[in-house]
């Protein structure tokens, strides 16, 4: 961790993770109380999918509280719907949009410029790009739209960024610049990140995809549903409590922290150094200020009986936007008869349910219905045209024959053909 040492030096990078990105909340939130050099002296922060809008929320000064409600109140609007994700006035692009145009501020293009780093795809080819420069705040909006686009999940048609089609950046590069010494990277699932949470399973399994690695256990499959289908706000919620506690894993594993707080969670004291077992790389990093302690504890959510200890300010923020609607109306939908009534009317409430939202997309799909129908009649076009070239090469290759040479048969004769059997013998025209 010498590279901390010169400020500018290192970078922050948030991997993609759905409706886990409130985890991002709780790692920026650590920094922030704890380490705020980390943050304000970053030379650049990267960000795919929903790490990215915690990049621009770091960049944009944005505050936790606001940040936990506005993702636990999309996970809050989710668990309202019957089929969840499947249904039909589930739109969570339209809806970070909107909340993207009300929140940023006008100058929000000018302060990511050259500091916010966006991770994207690019449609169809599949190459990465990453874009770190932005001229209006109307382009940097609809570069976060494209970093958390991801096909088929929220939508058939993708968005477009400077004329180009762009999907979500998890998809080629998942965790941009991982393999750079100077980079902190973080990520919610268990993996070798800098922080990360720590498995406890026994499986060394590791699947290393879209640039970065993830340990294969159940635990990862379980978070990787979660991402896409949150089951509830409080499941979410915890997940930011464990982003703080693995940050703050970090920061005592590395000497900058004052005091190890992880220790009084799960002792009473801290256990005391032995002498002579210090290596020469711990003694390296005590001479420059900072050691890596490698006894620092893992600590897990229910290990904390009160984490309002750790952070107030989160664990407020966190309460507040977990909070349901009082109503009595909302109360009977979230009870157990209100939620069996519900699906009990689902063949007749359905059919209307989807024909409303449908006709609002439709309508909000208009303005763009002529880019976008010029790029399909584009891609069927090149999609037509391959097609054709290579079932056209593969015809050609089964009719060709192998050519073969035939023997030398010495000088043809003047007004002989060019190609003759080799088994006909040549005999001289007889002279008259």
């Amino acid at each position: 961790m010498g590279f901390l040492e010169e400020e500018g030096s290192w970078s922050l990078s948030f991997a993609g993770a759905g409706y886990l990105g409130l985890y991002h909340v709780g790692v920026t939130q650590c920094l922030r109380q704890r380490a705020p050099r980390l943050l304000q002296g970053a030379h650049r922060i990267y960000g795919s999918s929903s790490g990215a809008l915690n990049a621009i929320s770091i960049i944009c000064g944005k505050s936790v509280d606001f940040c936990c409600s506005q993702l636990l109140g999309l996970v809050k609007q989710l668990e309202q719907l019957s089929l969840g994700v499947f249904h039909p006035a589930y739109t969570p692009l339209e809806h970070i949009r909107g909340q993207l145009h009300d929140t940023l501020p006008d100058n929000a293009h000018i302060l990511a410029s050259q500091r916010l780093g966006i991770s994207l795809t690019r449609w169809p080819d599949g190459c990465n790009f990453i874009a770190t420069d932005f001229a209006t705040r109307d382009e940097l909006i609809q570069a976060l739209v494209c970093a958390l686009y991801l096909p088929f999940y929220c939508g058939l048609i993708p968005p477009e960024f400077r004329g180009e089609r762009y999907v979500s950046g998890a998809l080629s590069n998942n965790l941009p610049f991982a393999d750079c010494a100077s980079t902190i990277t973080v990520s919610p699932f268990h993996g070798a990140v800098d922080i990360c949470p720590q498995s406890t399973s026994a499986s060394l399994h590791e699947l290393n995809a879209f640039n970065t690695s993830c340990q294969i256990s159940t635990e990862n499959f379980f978070l990787g549903f979660i991402s896409l289908m949150p089951p509830n706000p409080e499941v979410v919620a915890d997940n930011c409590r464990q982003g703080y506690l693995d940050a703050l894993r970090f920061l005592e594993r590395r000497g900058l922290t004052e005091e190890p707080v992880l220790w009084t969670l799960v002792s009473e004291e801290p256990p005391a150094p032995v002498d002579g077992t210090q290596d020469a790389s711990r003694d390296r990093g005590q001479t420059a200020g900072r050691h890596l302690n490698w006894d620092t504890p893992s600590v897990q959510v229910k290990d904390v009986p009160d984490f309002e200890q750790l952070s107030p300010e989160l664990e407020a923020a966190l309460k507040k936007a977990c909070m349901r609607d009082p109503s009595p109306w909302a109360r009977c939908r979230r009870s157990g008869p209100g939620r069996v009534l519900t699906y009990l009317l689902l063949p007749c409430t359905l059919p209307l349910q989807y024909i409303y939202f449908r006709c609002r997309r439709l309508v909000a799909w208009l303005p763009d219905v002529p880019a976008d129908l010029c790029w399909l009649r584009g891609l069927l076009r090149s999609s037509a045209l391959e097609f054709h070239s290579g079932t056209k090469a593969q015809l050609l290759g089964l009719v060709s024959l192998p050519v073969t040479s035939a023997p030398d048969t010495g000088p043809l004769q003047p007004g002989a053909a060019a190609c003759r059997d080799p088994s006909v013998e040549l005999r001289p025209t007889p002279q008259a």
